[in-house]
């Protein structure tokens, strides 16, 4: 299957395989600008009589309530087809005078949680060791494996038994700034990207023309409102440039935030009846990575796995200490770090300009971009301010 016929297909297969989701997005209409909408029998409505944003609609007492009741009532018109809006764009050029899909959240910032499964620990120490060279991280891998083995996948972070391996670690010479995250009592917590930059399903990722060792980061997605609940989760693609952050740990925001570096979708599904925290813990998550050469990678990852509760994740994010008013979109970590030799032996896995990406689970959908490098992405042009603007001029504020 071509890579062009891959995004084809993933993208017209997007939605869970439960139709009782409560799916909400953000569509963007040529003409009018981006519009709250929810997924409902195959059609988008039109959710700006609940909420203006995403965000604003997060901090309703029940968001899913309020946009079922308001579809009930007649009060959410049709907008677009949802079939129609997941093909624009599937052929590699999106006709801009049709709707298109954005990343479901808009006023959130976007944050995420590092080194929370054992696997990408064990591969973010192999990066930092490396120094960014990909060409030595098998022998390292090597002998990381046999140092460590799976001793670390039991392990509570931030517990005594962390604390006693921590010192075993020292003494051998084996331990890293990345295992203190990974299994020390506080999480790696950073910035992904601004308010507003991350692309949605369907569009253009990027990657930094000066990498030659990056990946695809596959990752749960939690959305939270402003008191700190978390109220819906979606799926994410933490793009990352594994050779940046290995030079030094300092370079992490030029590795993680780039234009184009940042997916979100296809949509928020919310907390309901049908779906819970207890769903998302259960997630198997699946990676495909399609190149134009004919190259294909397949992954997973199990949030089972997790070294850290979500909702601990959550909680080191926001409360006292630290607020949002707008909400935050939480990346919650990757297990999967790929590093099937792509160019020859010994290299590992990179991304080339053209590969297909789809992160999907059946509870959410799939996520599905085309790799570009970021200076021939879309430029980010729509922020903070336009969208001011644009609510204003639609009278949707006050």
């Amino acid at each position: 299957m071509s890579a062009t016929a891959s995004l084809h297909s993933r993208l017209t297969n997007s939605l869970p395989d439960d139709a009782a989701a409560t799916l909400v997005g953000r569509l963007w209409q040529p003409g009018i600008g981006p519009t709250v909408v929810l997924a409902a029998d195959g059609a988008l409505h039109d959710a700006s009589s609940v909420a203006a944003t995403v965000s604003q609609l997060l901090n309703l007492a029940d968001p899913a309530g309020a946009l079922r009741s308001a579809l009930g009532a007649g009060k959410l018109p049709r907008v677009a087809s949802l079939d129609a809006v997941l093909a624009n764009g599937d052929e590699g050029e999106r006709n801009s005078s049709q709707p298109w899909l954005l990343a479901p959240c808009d006023l959130q910032t976007i944050k995420a949680s590092g080194v929370t499964f054992v696997s990408s620990l064990l591969e973010r120490v192999i990066e930092e060791q490396a120094r960014g060279d990909a060409s030595r991280a098998d022998a390292i891998r090597r002998e990381l494996s046999g140092i460590l083995g799976d001793n670390l996948q039991d392990i509570v972070p931030g517990s005594a038994e962390a604390a006693r391996v921590k010192e075993v670690l020292i003494a051998r010479g084996a331990w890293s700034q990345y295992l203190e995250v990974g299994i020390g009592p506080d999480a790696e917590i950073f910035t992904k990207g601004p308010v507003l930059s991350a692309v949605g399903t369907g569009a253009d990722i990027g990657i930094h023309p000066a990498s030659s060792w990056n990946n695809p980061e596959p990752e749960i997605v939690l959305a939270i409102n402003a008191r700190g609940e978390v109220v819906g989760a979606t799926l994410g693609n933490d793009v990352n440039l594994r050779d940046f952050e290995g030079r030094s740990a300092l370079l992490l925001g030029k590795a993680k935030d780039n234009n184009a570096s940042c997916a979100i979708g296809p949509f928020i599904r919310l907390f309901d009846a049908h779906f819970s925290i207890d769903d998302v813990r259960q997630c198997d998550l699946s990676l495909t990575v399609s190149g134009p050469e004919g190259f294909e990678l397949r992954g997973a990852s199990s949030m089972s796995k997790i070294s850290r509760d979500p909702l601990d994740i959550a909680g080191q994010l926001m409360g006292r200490i630290h607020q949002y008013p707008d909400g935050a979109m939480m990346f919650l970590g990757t297990m999967f770090a790929p590093s099937q030799d792509r160019h020859g032996p010994g290299q590992g896995f990179t991304h080339v300009v053209g590969d297909v990406v789809t992160v999907s689970t059946p509870t959410l959908g799939c996520l599905v971009n085309r790799v570009k490098h970021s200076d021939q992405a879309a430029p980010w042009t729509f922020g903070v301010t336009a969208l001011m603007l644009n609510l204003a001029g639609r009278k949707l504020l006050g």
